[in-house]
């Protein structure tokens, strides 16, 4: 049976000492957010989510949600694990103190969710997506909908979904049919089925507030004539209880490869009673706010799924016995040595260590920048910082839920024989890592995101922001990392012409960008997490103690057996799309 521990240390480590988290009470609304009281909500959420929600992982796989007469039910233990979760304020942790939030740093929620998702993924879906639906609110409700919503949200007794997906609107939200027709007394009657709803329905909260994309009459074609609509499942009074059960129901639940204690709905809007939210015409630009948040939050779960893969790797490859090292003679046929000894072994563990490790510091310090675009006073930090949020969300939620994919499938790699058998849990790590890469826009749309959008905003200043912030990182770093330094800076000048060609290239042939998208985000993350063990390693190096003398192990096997990932992907992205695009379809057996 898989174990998981929060790695309260590494988090202590990141958030302290790599990106100075603390730093952030220098605003006023975040002076609480004292060092003391980080490491207060990082212990007592590992101890809670370890004891409650954690626990839960396997069996909530086992028995999965079920549907009996539009009712879903979750997995015993899911409802009292939510209850005390979201009683305990966890759900609230970031929210405003006017919506009964806490009022602390998007990135100390940020490590919250970590925690959750490693404990049980398919759990940390429920929360998950009322953050969503709440930041979709605070951006684009009225008052009177922010007054009615945001504080049930943040109290998570009511919950969130987003539902886009239709059976013939996927990824081309342009497809979108479900329709909303306009009342008198000024809300809508929504009609129309969603697929892949996540938590649409569930016995966790009292309501649950769907999200809609719908298309008004006589509505513009494609995106530009979609809206989103409020649809409750439940009508809410004027003195804020609940009403009449509205119109909407769940006609089934999908039957996955993963995550099974989540619920995923086929969702059909019976002429549901909705209210718009933000003007009309205008839901994709709405619903990227919640998405935004989503795709964050799914790079969390990809994050979490490997933490979880890779202790679990590390503490069986200490107790296993299997072989011997080649340095060493037999003195019996049964002597053996734990499998820690044996390289390929060790190459495994540190591949996964210096993954997971790394993405977590890319994940925090995105996080930190999302606090800084929302909250600091000057201007100039707030647009650096959303700058940055805009560059680095195709990466955090593609490259990680990738590394999730890659460290779960090595950590049953790890466990040999014995990880491809459910008894270990091992194999439902890879089984849930892998919706991470598909839900909330494939990873493909994520690199057609950052190719297409992002290097090209500002006339190209955001990849130009972030080199410059690596080219200080190097020239302020001592010699005693030029382990990582050296090798950190070639990788740059790779990254920086191959990004120079992509943007010129795409401007000739739109094929180069796309046929490269995926080769350029796994460089462009490669890099990033160099620049990130280079920050690590900078600490570590001034410290002493077994903790900083593995996070130095750690950086030296990523500048060595990982950093050089870049060599292969730079040629691979400039060699264009003719091998992609020219063999005829026919040719593709």
């Amino acid at each position: 049976m898989a174990e998981y521990k929060a790695p309260v240390r590494d988090m202590s480590f990141i958030l302290n000492e790599v990106i100075n988290v603390s730093s952030l009470t220098e605003m006023e609304q975040f002076s609480d957010a004292t060092t003391d009281i980080i490491s207060g909500v990082l212990d007592e959420a590992a101890k809670q989510i370890e004891n409650t929600i954690g626990v839960l992982n396997e069996s909530g796989d086992a028995e999965g949600t079920k549907l009996e007469n539009g009712e879903v039910t979750t997995p015993v233990g899911f409802k009292e694990a939510y209850h005390e979760y979201a009683d305990s304020g966890w759900i609230g942790l970031d929210k405003s103190i006017e919506y009964s939030g806490q009022g602390l740093p998007y990135t100390l929620a940020t490590a919250v969710t970590d925690i959750l998702s490693g404990a049980n993924a398919a759990f940390s879906l429920y929360p998950g997506l009322s953050n969503g639906a709440y930041e979709a609110l605070k951006a684009h409700g009225t008052q009177a909908q922010k007054d009615r919503y945001m504080t049930h949200l943040s109290l998570g007794d009511w919950s969130g979904t987003m539902c886009l997906t239709e059976p013939g609107a996927g990824s081309d939200l342009g497809q979108v049919r479900t329709k909303a027709v306009p009342q008198e007394d000024g809300s809508y009657l929504v009609e129309g089925n969603k697929i892949f709803i996540t938590a649409g329905e569930h016995d966790l909260t009292d309501n649950i507030i769907h999200l809609v994309l719908a298309r008004t009459p006589g509505a513009p074609e494609g995106i530009r004539g979609i809206s989103m609509f409020i649809v409750p499942k439940f009508m809410v009074n004027d003195d804020d209880s609940l009403g009449e059960r509205n119109a909407v129901v769940c006609a089934s639940l999908e039957e996955k490869m993963g995550i099974h204690g989540s619920s995923t709905c086929v969702m059909n809007f019976n002429e549901a009673k909705g209210y718009l939210i933000g003007d009309l015409n205008k839901g994709i630009q709405n619903m990227f706010v919640m998405m935004n948040a989503a795709r964050l939050m799914v790079g969390l779960q990809g994050l979490g799924v490997a933490e979880r893969a890779t202790q679990n790797a590390i503490n069986y490859a200490k107790e296993r016995k299997q072989g011997r090292p080649l340095t060493r003679k037999a003195e019996s046929s049964f002597d053996s040595d734990t499998i820690i000894v044996h390289p390929d072994v060790r190459r495994m563990l540190l591949t996964m260590k210096a993954l997971t490790e790394g993405c977590r510091m890319m994940a925090y310090d995105t996080a930190k920048h999302v606090d800084l675009s929302e909250n600091h006073t000057d201007e100039s930090v707030r647009q650096y910082s959303k700058a940055r949020v805009d560059l680095m969300t195709p990466i955090c939620k593609a490259f990680i839920t990738d590394v999730g994919v890659e460290v779960t499938g090595l950590g049953v790699q790890v466990y040999g024989g014995h990880g491809y058998i459910r008894e270990n849990g091992m194999e439902q790590n890879l089984r849930d890592s892998k919706i991470f890469c598909i839900y909330e826009g494939t990873n493909g749309i994520q690199a057609m995101d950052l190719i297409g959008r992002k290097l090209s905003m500002h006339e190209g200043q955001l990849p130009k922001d972030f080199f410059g912030e690596v080219d200080q990182a190097l020239a302020s770093s001592s010699d005693s990392v030029n382990f990582i330094a050296e090798p950190l800076k070639d990788a740059l000048a790779i990254l920086r012409k191959t990004t120079d060609w992509l943007q010129a290239s795409k401007e000739q042939n739109p094929n180069d960008a796309a046929a490269a998208g995926v080769d350029y985000l796994q460089l462009f993350g490669v890099v990033t997490l160099g620049y990130y063990w280079l920050r690590a390693s900078n600490v570590a190096v001034k410290n002493e103690g077994v903790f900083y003398q593995g996070k130095l192990a750690t950086a030296l096997f990523f500048a060595q057996k990982i950093l050089p990932r870049v060599y292969a992907f730079a040629p691979a992205v400039m060699a264009g799309s003719t091998c992609v695009m020219e063999p005829s379809e026919e040719l593709i057996l």
